[in-house]
């Protein structure tokens, strides 16, 4: 055929009722479905034609520019192809809710996740010049144009967000990190995941000691802020436990001595007429080294089992239960509370500011 003969009308007659579908994205695969020879597909994305090829294999159905939307699925169609033995018959369009079964176990990631998941800090969809796509190690596929591949051995759960499948927001913030060196643009990430309630610091730490990113300066000095950031919205989440949930006030962020004896420790809240003490597990793994987290988790357990011999409860909290089930939490200390009166008296202690 060459671009003085006509085209076919075939193609474009049967896929007429897919002009008001959006995205009007489909693979050379899923248009054979539809009737539409691979010389067809060749005539209609020739330039002046009425489709474009956006992606190897990935045909856009209309000249005019690409949305953001047509990009993600485009991205995701391109990362999606099987080899011929693997290859399956799918929906070109699935119903509202599903899983599009032609992208396989590809996911957008990266700052076009965080997008997705609407992050301020994470530059609009069209503005991005890249596509991070998410796919297993062994997917025999090259980067090309604007969908950047993102390979991995382990592959997360993901979510969809208005029919993409797009990865948890720990895992996106460390593809996302491990494309950026700007120390302030990190930062900003890390800290819109913890404010915004996306996820809890340790989550967040735990994806970028796998990726080992935890060797770069502005990401240790980026996490080291997150970790901070992260315990004062906990603390600030324990003082609207205790005033909404009309709990008596505790002295807050105390250290507990024995009279003239060694210092037992700190803990965030203290109510000395119950002998009971709440302490948030701010932990995350620092650095990589597994052995460093489970040492201050000992210290954590001994540190309680000493009270705890000392007739002190200890109501041991972490900030995604403060985050998730505040009100389960205030009942949880509450009924500490009430039962200090069916318990032996605690040992004296002495109360000193933290």
């Amino acid at each position: 055929m060459n671009h003085n003969a006509p085209l076919s009308p075939l193609p474009l007659a049967h896929l007429a009722r897919l002009a008001d579908v959006q995205p009007r994205v489909m693979s050379t695969a899923q248009l054979g479905e539809h009737g539409v020879s691979v010389a067809d597909v060749g005539a209609h994305c020739r330039p002046g034609g009425p489709w474009q090829q956006l992606l190897p294999g990935v045909c856009l159905l209309h000249p005019g520019p690409p949305t953001s939307e047509e990009r993600l699925h485009g991205a995701l169609l391109y990362a999606g192809r099987l080899p011929a033995r693997e290859a399956r018959a799918v929906p070109s369009q699935p119903r509202a809710g599903e899983p599009h079964a032609a992208y396989a176990d590809a996911m957008i990631t990266g700052l076009a996740a965080l997008a997705l998941h609407r992050f301020s800090s994470a530059p609009p969809l069209l503005s991005q010049d890249r596509i991070d796509v998410l796919v297993p190690r062994t997917r025999r596929l090259r980067s090309v144009g604007f969908a950047r591949l993102v390979r991995s051995s382990a592959l997360p759960t993901p979510q969809q967000i208005t029919g993409v499948p797009v990865a948890p927001v720990p895992r996106a913030l460390a593809d996302a990190v491990a494309q950026l060196a700007d120390a302030g643009a990190v930062r900003r990430l890390l800290s819109e995941a913890v404010r915004g309630g996306h996820c809890e610091p340790a989550a967040i730490v735990r994806e970028l000691t796998q990726a080992r990113l935890l060797t770069r300066p502005h990401v240790v000095d980026a996490v080291d802020s997150l970790i901070a950031e992260g315990r004062a919205i906990a603390e600030d989440r324990l003082y609207r436990m205790v005033a909404e949930h009309g709990l008596p006030d505790p002295l807050w962020n105390v250290d507990l001595r024995l009279p003239g004896g060694p210092h037992l420790g700190g803990v965030d809240a203290y109510w000395p007429d119950q002998a009971v003490a709440v302490e948030l597990d701010t932990r995350a793994p620092r650095q990589g080294f597994k052995q460093e987290d489970d040492e201050v988790w000992s210290e954590y357990v001994r540190k309680r089992e000493h009270l705890e011999r000392l007739g002190i409860t200890v109501v041991h909290i972490t900030p995604r239960k403060l985050r998730d089930s505040l009100e389960q939490q205030a009942t949880v200390v509450r009924t500490a509370l009430m039962a200090s009166a069916d318990r032996d008296p605690a040992a004296y202690v002495v109360v000193l500011p933290s």
